[in-house]
């Protein structure tokens, strides 16, 4: 077979394109639906004696790989690699909680889709239509007479019994006689061609994100393939939600939605990130809402801002810490009082946790009968209750060709457990499941096992020849609401392949992802973009708002990015000094050595260069890519990343690429280069020199690209408080030290700002203290002068507050204006306090520093300053 398919692409081999793929995929395991070939593979059956024994590939299929062409198989490795860096350089990401070494991971993808029947779809979008109504009657049903227990239709153990229930709840009709406004439903596709549900997610969905990344990756790809196919579009669902949630929310069509994340910790944050900005929605975290008057609000510098709708994305428990969980810090107090008021809708109601159970699968048949009137179009797996005595002692003797499952799922119970498949178990094992359901029936769901059907991938490695691979594959889809009591499926889902160490498809666990191509035999619906109507008041109001919680880590964003030029800068400066012609110059090693202290490159415990130059040295380039005991540039460049995650959704994706990539470069070279045993300062300068290039282009994104709202002021306002403080603290040092008398302190201090270029062109050689103070306090045109940092300082913060001029905004007002200071005073040296003016002054511009970072975060962060000194909150 290796030989075979090391030939496969000469001019001997098969004729036509099809004919190649049929050569190099596997056939699917027996029993599994093969989905490249369109049908199943018989239990038992041998391996093919030739490739003309090999059944012949689907129609779809068929056609997908005719419009590659021959030469197109050459070029799939090509097009794998360009799949991969896109996704890398998007921030495509998961984060597996599993992992502790590396909790965020790419998002894996392969490079083939999924290619779903006009047949199969029509099926799929009449059941997944048919469930939503059911699920969503049910629900109606037991939030209200309930009926359905009372009939006996559903046992109050599933119900009541669920820790999902929401009893605070009851008797209330949510917003548009709508609960579920977003559904998904896991499927399978078994040996005979049928689709069959295995489980159903109603509280927080995931998935809609990550499929329209992969949308965008795989059609980019194979664009012939995706027109010709006729697949059908997604963009049409997605804006038809937005529109639907408009119209049942209480401020109609200008209604502000928002989506609910539990942060960026989160296992799917990049999605919700991703969807929030595509659905044009703000993401928000539950400390950036609150509650007055039963009514929800967004807190932004501007103040409150009311919120109409949200998108949750975390589970029903964490809503509301007063009536559900008190420990929850990702929810909102008084949320839920808010929703019965009818104040706010949320997508989905909460309350829906008892829909998800697994045991309910086997019961909806009977409620669809009672509440529609019909059949369940869509079966899904046979599942058992072990609740039921009769139910278990009828699966019990099957178990081994089982799945057994938690009725109650992710939302806990007495002893939680994941599912497990029998056919895995030993004889010793199934004995003891056996014990723990009879004693514990009702906590035990088990479902027949099914197996999955089998798509192709891509692979090809070093040393092993390329092929087609069969891997089993579940797919989601998804159910929206367009309005009241009326939904539509979402052509396309999202397919999730098993992991090759695991049995059961789930991305925690290492599993895969592929897009699916839902092709159409009518109309390709080609809206390419969402159509927002909002009215001009509306427009301008979503244009002026920055949450509390944004706005914050946008402040420290800039500080951080600020801080890691600075202490790049600073070692530079004290590693050149030490290996040039002043190493031994007193009081420029003084003057370095308390820097180095005070921004803590150093442990305090390090002797002086002036005592061990040798020891300070290797001390100051151990710490740069130590990110845990000293503050150096390691440090601030992951402290950088951390507060650009919070925001990510505000950071262009180039932005966003420039500090990963900063951070990641400069760790894994100073790891390399200390695992080696000699890490240089010659190499500690280099890898400075170069990390400082990205650091510009940090800068330039910031300064750049990025919109003039308040977010970035607070961004620009963090920077100058940032740099004010360095610059003010390293001048004052230098001066009381002497270095700046020395020659070589002279030029350390010009290096230390930015400005030797600056300084030579305007005053020559000379090494005038005027000189140096005029250039480096005073000049307002010189954006590394202390009087430069304070004017624009002043400046934002006046904007900030409004429209306000300086002298009338009281935080501008309080920054030091070193355009009033006389020069001639300042180089005034007295007998006594050489130049205490100076270092009064500098120090002044020390504190100013610390005092407007308290009042900016009194102000606008926790709004714990008087109302009447903040012009702007």
């Amino acid at each position: 077979m290796d030989q075979q398919n090391s030939s496969l692409f000469d001019a001997q081999g098969p004729e036509s394109p099809a004919d190649l793929a049929s050569a190099l995929a596997r056939l699917a395991m027996p029993g599994h639906f093969d989905e490249l070939r369109g049908q199943a593979r018989p239990a038992g059956d041998g391996p093919p004696r030739s490739n003309s024994a090999r059944p012949p590939l689907a129609a779809d299929w068929a056609g997908f790989f005719e419009l590659l062409g021959r030469d197109g198989f050459a070029d799939l490795d090509r097009r794998t690699a360009l799949m991969h860096r896109q996704l890398r350089d998007n921030g495509v990401t998961y984060n597996v909680y599993a992992d502790a070494e590396n909790p965020q991971r790419p998002w894996s993808l392969d490079l083939f889709p999924l290619i779903v029947t006009p047949e199969s779809w029509r099926q799929i979008e009449a059941g997944v239509l048919q469930r939503v109504r059911v699920l969503d009657s049910v629900m109606a049903d037991v939030y209200g007479e309930q009926q359905l227990l009372a009939r006996g239709l559903l046992p109050p153990a599933l119900v009541q019994g669920h820790p999902g229930y929401l009893r605070t709840m009851h008797g209330f009709r949510p917003l548009g006689g709508t609960h579920l406004h977003i559904t998904a439903y896991d499927l399978a596709h078994d040996a005979d061609g049928n689709w069959w549900v295995v489980s159903q997610r109603t509280q927080a969905p995931s998935g809609l994100g990550y499929l329209l990344e992969n949308r965008l990756a795989i059609s980019r790809l194979f664009p012939q393939a995706f027109e010709a196919l006729h697949v059908q579009r997604l963009a049409a669902t997605y804006g038809a939600l937005i529109e639907g949630l408009k119209r049942m929310s209480p401020a109609g069509d200008d209604a502000h939605i928002a989506l609910l994340t539990p942060g960026p910790y989160n296992e799917t944050y990049f999605e919700q990130a991703y969807l929030a900005r595509y659905l044009g929605i703000t993401l928000v975290e539950g400390s950036d809402l609150t509650v007055r008057d039963q009514r929800l609000y967004l807190k932004t510098l501007k103040g409150l801002e009311p919120v109409h709708g949200l998108v949750k994305r975390l589970d029903d428990q964490y809503l509301d810490p007063l009536e559900l969980r008190p420990d929850s810090r990702l929810g909102v107090p008084g949320l839920l009082q808010a929703v019965r008021a009818g104040n706010v809708l949320i997508a989905n109601t909460p309350g829906s946790a008892f829909l998800e159970s697994a045991a309910l699968l086997g019961f909806l048949p009977a409620l669809s009968r009672h509440l529609l009137g019909e059949e369940l179009q869509l079966p899904a797996v046979p599942t058992w209750w072990c609740g039921e005595r009769a139910a278990m002692e009828a699966v019990l003797p099957d178990l081994a060709r089982c799945v057994i499952k938690p009725t109650y799922g992710d939302s806990g119970g007495p002893a939680p457990f994941e599912a497990v498949l029998g056919g895995t178990l030993t004889r010793r094992q199934l004995d003891e499941w056996t014990g723990r359901i009879l004693r514990q029936g009702d906590e035990h769901t088990v479902q027949t096992y099914m197996p999955l059907s089998q798509m192709p991938t891509w692979s090809s490695g070093k040393g092993f020849p390329p092929r087609i691979t069969p891997r089993s594959v579940m797919l989601r889809v998804f159910a929206v609401s367009d309005g009241p009591r009326s939904w539509r499926v979402l052509p396309g889902g999202l397919a999730r392949m098993v992991s090759a160490h695991h049995s059961i498809a789930s991305m925690q666990r290492g599993g895969s992802s592929a897009d699916v191509w839902v092709r159409t035999d009518g109309e390709v619906d080609r809206t390419t973009r969402l159509t927002r109507h909002l009215s001009p008041a509306s427009t301008v109001h979503r244009r002026r708002m920055v949450t509390s919680r944004a706005a914050e880590n946008l402040f420290w964003l800039g500080r951080y990015a600020e801080r890691t030029e600075n202490t790049l800068r600073l070692a530079r400066v004290t590693l050149s000094v030490l290996n040039g012609e002043d190493q031994s110059l007193a009081p420029l090693l003084a003057w370095l050595y308390e820097l180095n202290k005070a921004f803590a490159l150093v442990l305090p415990a390090v002797p002086s260069p002036v005592q061990a130059r040798r020891v300070f040295e290797r001390s100051l380039i151990a710490g740069l890519g130590d990110a845990e005991k000293v503050q150096s540039v390691g440090y601030n460049l992951r402290a950088t990343r951390l507060a650009a995650s919070a925001v990510r959704e505000r950071l262009s994706q180039e932005h966003w690429n420039v500090i990963v990539q900063a951070e990641e470069d400069f760790l894994g070279r100073c790891a390399e280069a200390t695992r080696g045993g000699d890490f240089s300062a010659l190499e500690a300068m280099r890898l400075l020199e170069s990390t400082s290039t990205a650091t510009a282009a940090m800068t330039g994104a910031q300064t750049d690209r990025m919109t003039r709202d308040d977010g970035w002021r607070l961004l620009s306002i963090g920077r100058h408080v940032e740099r004010l403080g360095f610059l003010a603290s390293a001048l004052a040092r230098a001066v009381s030290t002497g270095a700046v008398a020395t020659t070589g302190g002279f030029e350390a201090v010009l290096a230390l700002f930015d400005s030797s270029i600056t300084f030579h062109s305007q005053y020559q050689q000379s090494r005038e203290l005027a000189a140096l103070l005029d250039l480096l306090v005073l000049d307002r045109d010189n954006p590394r002068s202390i009087g430069w940092v304070a004017h624009t300082l002043a400046g934002r913060l006046a904007r900030l507050a409004g429209d306000a001029p300086v002298r009338d905004t009281p935080l501008a007002r309080d920054v030091v204006q070193p355009a009033r200071w006389n020069l001639d005073e300042l180089v005034e040296a007295g007998a006594d306090a050489p130049h205490a003016l100076l270092l009064e002054r500098l120090e002044a511009c020390v504190q100013c520093a610390y005092d407007i970072s308290d009042a900016i975060g009194a102000v606008y962060f926790t709004h714990s300053r008087d109302a009447k000194t903040s012009v702007g909150a």
